[in-house]
């Protein structure tokens, strides 16, 4: 028989593997996150009809005559070339933006994909909507009233836990940062009630006890008989509770006497001192505040005593304008800017940023952490085995998988509200369909034309 005849058959063959790549390539041109396949060719065995002579002194050397076989498929290679990212707008699409694959779960074993298009089951669990399989990540845990991601621990099911209350907390932290006009006048000891009330500045602030309950905390700064750069502050909360809270102000301690502190200015308008009203000084430098402490109405009491609510009022830094106390000749102004004390809330949103951290938003108006998607990175990422569904499974030739968070060891970030189009170019695909074609043609015009040889070879004997 002659050879040509399997050349031919090798050549269909293997031209009618290429194209059912090509078609799978086409039929998945709108599938999100799917990487388009290569078909390459080698050729194959050489029968070999006589060998090379090296060159003589007499006669150079021959070439060996060689007569080939055919050709097979050498690799069908997976392109991971990034795909176009597509805005969806849903806030729990999230597209990979560079290197890495999303680490989904069903039971113990492992899958990864570049299909980002993922939602919450019945349990909160972020899962792929499509199987159920379920995105692996960390979840948040609280520890000393914060919200920590250990990305060092293992990956596990990532969980929003959507309508999940968020407690109240206290206020242990109230920063000030407000301007004194240096032109306020002094008030003499005699002075009546409207030229007390034109030369005091005051500011109203929220303030929240364990139960999350809104006070009003009430600071009156007037300025010093006979000095130029030192206020009087009165503190008091809920100034018109009765029974009354019983406001106590202090250096370093919130259960001294009296509910009144000093503050001293140097000649350029910036914070020089506290001092309370037993004497007590803050120190000469750096941060300056004083402790304040409240009667909680409605709590146990103990004892017989009031349960008693503690907080920190900043005041700032000596020696500095930001976000600090200060007295220069403009009209007074800003309050206290931030306190870290809040009601309960319940979760209401989350975003997901760059990072993969998932954010949560509560109706009290705080934002927590509440995990972080891993990614996973391979060595050779075109060594792992598709399992249908847009997945893939790690293979031997495809190492390890590299599991972190995004952003490390070469993987790319994550873009929330999007997801990643297939990197199929249609152009690319039909050039290759044309070329496949042709290729398919001309091995079937080997094995006709070989077939016209033997018929002649058959007739010979007529």
């Amino acid at each position: 028989m002659m050879r040509s005849l399997y050349s031919g058959v090798a050549g269909l063959q293997n031209h009618q593997i290429r194209m059912d790549v090509l078609g799978n390539n086409i039929a998945n041109v709108n599938t999100t996150g799917f990487k388009k396949s290569r078909v390459n060719f080698q050729d194959l065995l050489y029968q070999q009809m006589s060998g090379a002579a090296k060159p003589t002194t007499d006669v150079g050397g021959v070439n060996p005559k060689e007569i080939g076989l055919g050709m097979s498929v050498a690799s069908i290679d997976t392109i991971q070339n990034q795909g176009a990212l597509e805005t969806t707008g849903v806030n729990t699409d999230v597209a990979i933006q560079g290197q890495g694959y999303f680490i989904l779960k069903s039971g113990e074993k492992q899958f990864y994909t570049r299909n980002g298009a993922f939602g919450l089951d019945a349990d909160g669990k972020l899962v792929n909507p499509a199987d159920g399989l379920r995105v692996q990540g960390w979840n948040a845990q609280r520890l000393n009233g914060q919200d920590i991601i250990n990305t060092s621990t293992a990956i596990q099911d990532l969980t929003i836990p959507v309508g999940s209350k968020d407690p109240a907390s206290s206020t242990k932290v109230v920063n000030f940062a407000c301007n004194l006009d240096k032109r306020t006048p002094e008030i003499p000891a005699n002075a009546g009630a409207d030229t007390i009330a034109n030369g005091t500045w005051g500011t109203d602030f929220k303030v929240y006890d364990d139960f999350g309950q809104e006070h009003t905390l009430r600071v009156n700064f007037t300025k010093v008989v006979g000095t130029n750069n030192r206020w009087q502050a009165d503190v008091s909360v809920d100034p018109q509770s009765t029974p009354p809270t019983n406001t106590q102000v202090g250096v370093g301690q919130a259960n001294a006497a009296g509910n009144t502190f000093t503050v001293d200015f140097d000649n350029f308008g910036l914070l020089r001192g506290v001092t309370d009203a037993q004497g007590r000084n803050g120190p000469n430098a750096g941060a300056l505040n004083v402790q304040v402490s409240f009667d909680v109405q409605g709590a146990n009491a103990q004892a017989g005593q009031p349960v008693r609510q503690n907080f920190s009022m900043n005041l700032g830094q000596i020696g500095s304008v930001v976000n600090s106390i200060t007295q220069f000749a403009e009209k007074s102004s800003t309050k206290a800017f931030k306190q870290d004390g809040y009601p309960m809330g319940y979760l209401e949103s989350f975003k997901i940023d760059q990072s993969g951290t998932v954010t949560g938003v509560y109706s009290n108006g705080t934002n927590r952490a509440l995990g972080q998607i891993a990614l996973a990175s391979f060595t050779n990422p075109g060594g792992l085995e598709k399992a249908g569904e847009s997945t893939y499974v790690q293979s031997n030739n495809s190492g390890n998988a590299n599991v972190g968070a995004s952003g490390t060891a070469g993987k790319g970030k994550l873009i929330a509200g999007t997801l990643e189009m297939s990197n199929v170019d249609l152009a690319e695909q039909f050039t290759d369909m044309i070329v496949t074609e042709r290729g398919f043609q001309a091995n079937s015009k080997t094995i006709q034309t070989s077939d016209q040889m033997l018929q002649e070879l058959l007739t010979l004997k007529r």
